[in-house]
């Protein structure tokens, strides 16, 4: 009896004296394991402008202090550009996580994996992964509105809207959080236990922004960029001139504050 060619992609099944081939199925690919860390810190660089901390995960604005019980936030959804190898971008509001591990929050994905572009809403609270929001379909341009607030109690709602499709989510959970920071952040997600490389999402606007009900005033000392294997990925422009918004760039150059 010859041998089969090594090149032969078949699987062979014999019952008794009868033998069948067939093709082998497709395995399909695990969808990443997506959650939301708090911010990793380096070493502030002496290069960047309209910054006074810098992350390996985060970019964009956080204000520190106590007693945060709400903030909201909108942004446009960026899009993001083809990779060669996976890549991943989440923008997002929330509170803690800045310099403690505790963290509640609401955004959207844009991320590149398997040769295409993949756009999703999500909440989290640590220590748990992301919780897609599948009632929400995410597009590029689209005008997100969130927001996270105390309701007392133990009790927080999280709400998220895409204004462009009129399409909303809102739910409530339990956070014991010590509410000691919040923030407006373009983010590095970590994807499968491991901090990803930043997708090239361009651009994002984060305009306007609230904490605790009114305008945070937000100064340029309050802003961060992101560095990745020592390369500059994510630079904040300094606070639109009403101090509720900013814009928040791919690369290493500082973009215009949004119009007020």
């Amino acid at each position: 009896m010859s041998r089969l060619p090594w090149r032969t992609l078949c699987a062979i099944t014999c019952l008794g004296a009868v033998c069948t081939t067939a093709a082998p199925s497709a395995v399909a690919a695990e969808p990443p394991v997506i959650s939301h860390a708090p911010r990793v810190a380096l070493p502030s660089p002496k290069t960047a402008t309209n910054a006074s901390w810098s992350s390996s995960n985060w970019s964009g604005y956080a204000i520190t202090g106590s007693g945060f019980n709400s903030i909201t936030g909108d942004w446009t959804v960026p899009t993001v550009q083809p990779s060669t190898k996976a890549t991943y971008s989440s923008s997002w509001i929330g509170i803690d996580g800045f310099n403690n591990s505790s963290l509640i929050q609401t955004g959207t994905e844009q991320d590149y994996y398997n040769g295409s572009a993949h756009y999703q809403a999500w909440w989290e609270i640590l220590p748990a992964a992301e919780t897609v929001i599948p009632s929400l379909t995410i597009h590029p341009g689209d005008h997100m509105h969130a927001s996270i607030q105390n309701l007392g109690g133990g009790t927080w709602s999280i709400t998220l809207q895409d204004v462009t499709t009129s399409q909303s989510f809102t739910t409530k959970q339990a956070y014991s959080g010590p509410q000691t920071s919040a923030e407006w952040i373009q983010e590095a997600p970590t994807v499968n236990g491991r901090v990803a490389t930043l997708a090239n999402y361009g651009e994002a606007t984060f305009d306007p922004d609230t904490v605790n009900g009114g305008n945070p005033h937000l100064t340029s000392t309050e802003g961060g960029v992101m560095i990745q294997n020592g390369v500059q990925v994510s630079t904040p422009s300094s606070p639109d001139s009403d101090t509720d918004g900013f814009d928040v760039a791919y690369g290493s150059a500082t973009p215009a504050p949004p119009a007020s």
